[in-house]
């Protein structure tokens, strides 16, 4: 369904029926949904990247792999939900003799409600339609509204029409996903009151002018943004001196892979005063392609923000030119460097995200200068590090702790596996949010908690009834028990 048939009242009055069907519905019935549609997208998988490639110049390759990887996504939430420790189910028995006396309590996670997703440019697969938001919402018992990304049209409406026959051959209930689209109606749906919470991946002003109104609205509603990221990395003196080559390769190919337009790209590169890696790099990263970008609007800003690199007295360029017509020619990569001090004089203008493929190595004297730089980066989805055995790095790891979600050692951030322990998600602007977008626990943004006084049994889920009838992970009287 898409508003070109029904209009968002009715849409989300679907939806919220919808809901209400879905929630009851048996973990082992939506697993059967999700499932169903993993099969068609993968029988389609051909004329989706065809339309896919048209549309984004991402390349056959990449695209094949994204949907395999979205496909993955979808039966890995089936199986979250069939295993059953995503309800969070916990029971405390009566105790008249304790002090106070203890009522019987039994708690689970419940789904939230209708869901708006936002799709993402530069992940038009698995960030989009039927993409992590999407299949975590229905996962867990919600009806979802996608608005499709402007960059993908043609490949929205596809997907759409797959994930929605999927849904009802495998019997779903009507209302339980949709598409709509423009920038207006994104904001209503944002604004709708049958919306309960809204994913969102893009750009900061994007993502923060609709927090905004989901946290104004009477009722407000959680906004899980992923906004933007600069993703810092910090090598040592010793790693330099060990493999100053594979690094130099490793960052190369990791700032300019996709274009630069992968949320986790490198974009800060912290190195010891006084070395020749930033030589090494733009030597490395010279002989890469120069590739189309997602969207125009996109190839525009690569080369402002560039010049805006540029302009900073004290920043040099070392491997590329400012001076490229990136929707024209596509966007090739460029190095910058510079200095600790010179970052710390100018954060405002250094440390902003530059879509594209291009990085700033940035010479620190000493430990003490590099914690005074790191303060100043906002919040990120990952930080990595690159040291040597035997290093002192507890204090180093503490602090990128405090501004990443994920922290790498001895590899490079783009690439995000999905599975149970992965967390994509950092303190703002990286994200609005502290769950992850990404992998097991992405479910939890849209569930919330209830918990059952004294209830008789005939109305508790079947996870809170005594004799367990799922067979799933439960905390009783403290203790965790497992089937």
């Amino acid at each position: 369904m898409t508003t070109a048939t029904l209009s968002l009242t009715e849409l989300t009055a679907a939806a919220t029926a919808a809901a209400k069907i879905s929630a009851a519905a048996s973990d082992a019935e939506r697993a059967g949904w999700l499932n169903a549609v993993a099969d068609a997208l993968d029988a389609n998988a051909a004329e989706l990247v065809e339309i896919a490639d048209a549309e984004t110049s991402l390349g056959a390759p990449r695209l094949t792999g994204e949907v395999a990887r979205t496909t993955g996504q979808l039966r890995l939430f089936a199986r979250v939900i069939t295993e059953g420790s995503y309800l969070e189910a916990i029971i405390d028995h009566a105790d008249p003799n304790a002090t106070p006396p203890r009522p019987d309590l039994r708690r689970i996670l419940k789904p939230i409600g209708p869901v708006a997703v936002f799709s993402a440019s530069n992940f038009p697969f698995a960030f989009s339609v039927a993409g992590g938001d999407t299949a975590s919402a229905l996962a867990v018992g919600c009806s979802v509204i996608v608005k499709a990304h402007s960059g993908h049209l043609r490949l929205s409406e596809r997907t759409a029409e797959i994930v929605a026959e999927a849904l009802r051959r495998a019997g779903a209930p009507d209302g339980l996903f949709a598409l709509v689209h423009g920038r207006e109606v994104g904001t209503a749906l944002v604004q709708d009151p049958a919306i309960k919470a809204v994913g969102f991946t893009g750009s900061i002003p994007g993502g923060r002018a609709l927090f905004d109104l989901a946290t104004s609205r009477p009722d407000p509603i959680p906004f899980y943004g992923e906004l933007g990221s600069l993703n810092p990395v910090v090598i040592t003196a010793a790693a330099l001196q060990a493999r100053s080559g594979e690094l130099a390769a490793g960052l190369a190919g990791s700032f300019t892979l996709g274009a630069g337009q992968f949320c986790t790209k490198p974009g800060l590169v912290f190195i010891p005063a006084g070395t020749g890696f930033s030589s090494e790099v733009a030597a490395a990263s010279k002989d890469k392609p120069a590739l189309g970008m997602l969207t125009t609007r996109i190839a525009e800003a690569y080369p402002d923000g560039l010049r805006s690199f540029a302009s900073v007295d004290g920043v040099d360029v070392v491997g590329g030119s400012v001076d490229q017509d990136a929707a024209a020619n596509g966007a090739a990569p460029v190095v910058f460097s510079t200095s600790a001090a010179k970052v710390l004089e100018n954060p405002e203008q250094l440390l902003e995200e530059c879509f594209g493929p291009t990085t700033i190595l940035i010479e620190y004297a000493d430990q003490e200068e590099l914690s005074a730089v790191l303060a100043k980066v906002p919040g990120s989805l990952t930080a990595t590090l690159h040291s040597e055995q035997g290093e002192d790095i507890e204090a180093l790891v503490e602090q990128l702790s405090g501004l990443a979600g994920r922290v790498l050692f001895e590899g490079w951030p783009t690439g995000v596996a999905v599975n149970w322990a992965q967390q994509h998600g950092g303190p703002y602007p990286a994200t609005t949010s502290l769950f992850t977008s990404v992998g097991a626990t992405a479910v939890r943004r849209f569930q919330r908690p209830v918990a059952y006084q004294d209830a008789p049994e005939t109305v508790l889920h079947p996870a809170l009834r005594e004799d367990n009838p799922l067979g799933i992970p439960r905390r009783v009287d403290g203790e965790l028990q497992l089937p």
